[in-house]
């Protein structure tokens, strides 16, 4: 085989392989877009085939999420539970993981593995008779402790690979210098684990804010989320459409900032928790 002839299969590979992934990012991209551009149509626009790039755009649909359906009020609520579930998470979360890695407790991370893997609807029951009994229906600390369900055990999976990578001589040196087990792991591991406690911590909070399940049995008037918010745009009749597509893309907005932001730490942290020392 010629070296033109390899040059010509390589071209047609590249070629080959840029179509697929553009064909891949239109096929996920295509709903995002969707949704971004319905929402500023209006009602009749959306229902119309003719002018799907080409229209009169619209603000109304947003103004109509704030001043008629409130949904700041969701927004802050989201907020808190997902913030109070990624602390609660990292609080409890990062010394387990570290004690896991340290001490070989492989039984340990298999019983919250195996949490983790069991379908989140077969708490709910439990849940909702336990804190219905403590009188915790419509509460923020229902709606955190049971979003540190799906946050806790993949904050602890995602650190153990890492803090396994870590060398001992790091903490072996710490403890020659006078400090306790708690201090290397407070002053000089943590410190150096910043881009796994982001990675995790980044994906916890996405998950408990986009978290469905939970707050519908769980939560009330006074804190429902935004998934559950949603529902203020469907009735017996109609369905509104722009104003449920501009609360969408209030929903998403806030995860693809940090999505973007952070890329750069999502992906260094999971490499690195990927690979052991």
């Amino acid at each position: 085989m010629t070296a033109i002839s390899v040059k010509k299969k390589q071209r047609r590979l590249n070629f080959l392989y840029s179509a697929l992934t553009v064909i891949v990012l239109f096929s996920f991209a295509f709903p995002f877009l969707w949704m971004l551009l319905a929402s500023f149509k209006t009602q009749a626009q959306i229902m119309s085939t003719k002018n799907f790039l080409f229209f009169a755009p619209t603000g109304k649909n947003y103004a109509s999420v704030f001043s008629q359906y409130a949904f700041m009020k969701f927004i802050i609520n989201s907020f808190i539970v997902a913030v109070g579930s990624t602390l609660g998470s990292l609080l409890l979360g990062l010394p387990a993981a570290y004690a896991i890695a340290r001490y070989k407790l492989q039984g340990l991370g298999l019983v919250i593995l195996v949490a983790r893997i069991i379908p989140g609807i077969t708490f709910l029951i439990p849940w909702f008779i336990i804190f219905n009994k403590m009188g915790l229906i419509d509460t923020y600390a229902s709606l955190i402790l049971s979003h540190m369900l799906v946050g806790l055990p993949f904050i602890i999976w995602v650190m153990i690979s890492f803090f396994e990578g870590l060398p001992t001589e790091i903490e072996e040196a710490g403890l020659i210098d006078g400090c306790t087990k708690s201090q290397v792991f407070l002053r000089i591991i943590l410190p150096i684990s910043g881009p796994g406690v982001i990675t995790s911590s980044l994906l916890s909070f996405i998950f408990s804010w986009n978290n469905f399940m939970f707050s519908i049995i769980l939560a009330g008037d006074k804190t429902k989320t935004l998934p559950i918010a949603v529902f203020n745009f469907i009735s017996y009749s109609e369905i509104n459409w722009g104003a449920l597509m501009a609360a969408a893309c209030i929903i998403t907005l806030p995860v693809l900032i940090i999505a973007l932001l952070a890329q750069r730490y999502i992906v260094s942290g999971l490499a690195a928790g990927a690979v052991k020392g």
